[in-house]
Parts: C-alpha cells; structure tokens; sequence
C-alpha cells in the first residue's frame, strides 16, 4: 500500500532497515565523525571542574533544541533564571530549562548503566513537568503545516502498536552486533521521529536521545554535544530528508546528514571548550598576579560554573562568609573581570569574558 500522509503509519518497517545502512560514503563520514567525536571527549578533560562544561553547554543545545520547535528565548535570559531557580522566568525560559534538566536527569541515568527506551518517558515528563505517558490504545495524531493546515505525516496508532515499535528500537540500540554505534544513533533518532510515542515532545526528547545514546556507548564523557543548532541551520534539509525515508525508504542521505552533523557539531564543540580553557588559564593567571590577596583556583572555578554569580554562591562553596566574599567579588568588578548590577534587592555579578564566549555563535 502506497504511503498515505493522512493514515497512520502502521505499516512502519521495523529496524534494522531493509536497506544496507553501512555503503561506503557512510562508513568513510562515521569515521570521520568518530575522530571528531574522540577530540571532544579528550578536550572535556582539558577542564578541572567538570561543572563548567555540564552548566554552560547543555543550556546552549536546551536553547537550540527548543528553538526548533519555536520556543524562544535568550542564552542571558536563561543564565539569569539560574540565580533564583527559574523563580521569575518567563514561561518559555522555564521551558527551556526544563529541557536542560531532564538532558541532566537522563545523562545521570544513563552513567548509572540506566539506558533505555523507557528513559525517554522519564524524559519527556521533565519536559512537560508532569507525567506524560506513551499515546494511548486507538490514539491517533496528524503532523502537518502549521499555516496551510495539510497533513504531512500520521505516525502509527497508539497503544501496543506503539509499544511493540519502542522495544524493537530498544533492541536495535542495544544490540551488539548491528552497525557502528553512530549510524545506529542516527538510524534511531529517524525511527523514534517516525514513531512519534508522545502526544508532544518528541522533537526535543528524540534530541536528547541522541546524545544519551552516544553516552552510553562511550562517545561521550559529557552532555556536551551541541547537535541542535546543526539542525536548526539545516532544518528544511532535516525535515526534507526524514521524509524521504518514509516515503522513499531512503536511508544513506539521511544517515550521512545526521554523521555530517555530528562531525561538525563535535570540532566546533572542541573550540568552544578550548577556549573555555584558555580563558580559564587567563583569568587565574590575571588575579593570581593583579588581585593575590583575593584568589584561591577555587574562587575563579566557580566563576566559571556559569556567567552570572552572586555572594551566596561563594558562601554556599566554603569560600569567603559574606562580607568577605562581597570583598572579593569587588576586587574582581574592579580588575573588569565582572561587572555588577542590582536584580531587585540583590546584587549580582556577571562574568563577562565568559559571557561574551558562551553567546557567540563561533569561537
């Protein structure tokens, strides 16, 4: 039966595909992306305080992933709801933050050996800040175009047809004998779009599969791989490309685009991380030698942990008690390594060499 955009895709093909995944273009562009990929995992480690990179990156892919499904906000906006908890965000920065936990939630999982399809339930729910279950027996859902209303694609029926499609997917990830662990992730990340389990969200929890994935299979030390600004750049190509292989079960281009992704994403990930570094190095050497009386590693780490910084954060880390840590926070405005300014009662500090680093589109 030819494909019909308006029925549900029952008929989806379960994995692996019936197709040869692994031509010689794909294998020539996984390795590639897998070097790539060792780079960045080796440069995470160029970082003492791991906390760095796991507060700044992931909220930058938070920012990226939400922005494709049109939920917008500012990277400031989003390390300015950090200094209360969210408390006074608005409704789309909140949104965006709760995608920053649950990539957090889901990595701390996955490092607990915890990988699995039933993860992205646990997932989604974060999203949605509340329970949020796979779509129920006989539920059916169309995709289409927002303005012209036309029905694009109808994934399959809910209930046990859905379940049966997420085990095999499972399976397909865990198994240990299908194809590189990469062009299964980009296999996968295909057939989760195409499943579509959840009433809302797949977008973004299907994101945050890929990078728990490339975790579990050792791709990945960290949650840092900022994969969703590639496909907010190429997001007609994505889109185009996950149809075709509904339609036209055409396999290589859409893998090659997602390994492409994956390599590019990976080096300018590097850089941004390197940079991170050295500015790192600068920044301690700057008030080891113009600010002595005030610098501890400790006291520029934590400046680092996130642009923004306030008095308690120094209290609350067994730096300086409060009046002391106010000292050092001046001394810090004073050398231009932060500038101040008053939030309500509150004065916080931003770090601005960081800030300018973290909000610039290359490095």
């Amino acid at each position: 039966m030819a494909f019909d955009p308006a029925r549900p895709y029952d008929d989806l093909p379960p994995l692996p595909p019936s197709v040869d995944v692994e031509t010689a273009p794909v294998l020539k562009q996984c390795l590639r992306a897998t070097r790539a990929l060792a780079e960045l995992k080796g440069a995470g480690g160029l970082i003492p305080d791991q906390a760095i990179l796991i507060n700044s990156i992931p909220l930058q892919e938070a920012q990226a992933s939400s922005e494709i499904e049109n939920i917008l906000t500012t990277r400031d906006a989003l390390f300015r709801a950090q200094l209360n908890d969210a408390r006074t965000a608005d409704p789309q920065t909140k949104e965006v933050l709760r995608y920053r936990t649950a990539l957090r939630r889901g990595y701390d999982t996955v490092r607990g050996g915890g990988f699995s399809v039933a993860l992205l339930r646990e997932v989604c729910s974060v999203l949605h800040n509340r329970d949020f279950a796979f779509r129920r027996s006989g539920e059916i859902v169309h995709i289409g175009n927002p303005l012209t209303r036309e029905i694009r694609y109808t994934p399959p029926t809910g209930g046990s047809r859905v379940e049966e499609k997420l085990e095999n997917l499972e399976q397909y990830l865990l198994s240990g004998d299908g194809p590189d662990e990469l062009i299964r992730m980009a296999v996968a990340h295909y057939q989760f779009e195409a499943i579509h389990p959840f009433e809302d969200g797949n977008g973004r929890t299907g994101r945050i599969l890929n990078i728990l994935f490339l975790v579990h299979a050792g791709l990945l030390e960290l949650p840092v791989l900022y994969l969703s600004g590639y496909l907010i750049e190429h997001k007609q190509e994505y889109y185009r490309l996950l149809m075709d292989v509904t339609t036209k079960q055409s396999w290589e281009p859409w893998v090659l685009f997602i390994l492409k992704g994956v390599e590019e994403t990976a080096k300018t990930t590097t850089e941004r991380v390197r940079a991170i570094r050295r500015l790192l190095d600068q920044t301690v050497e700057r008030v080891r030698n113009e600010a002595p009386a005030v610098y501890s590693k400790e006291l520029v780490e934590l400046l680092f942990h996130q642009p923004y910084s306030k008095i308690a954060y120094l209290v609350e880390a067994g730096i300086a008690k409060r009046q002391t840590a106010a000292e050092y926070l001046g001394a810090l405005e004073e050398l231009g390594i932060l500038q101040s300014e008053m939030v309500g009662r509150e004065r916080i500090f931003v770090n601005i060499p960081l800030m300018n680093l973290l909000t610039e589109d290359s490095v």
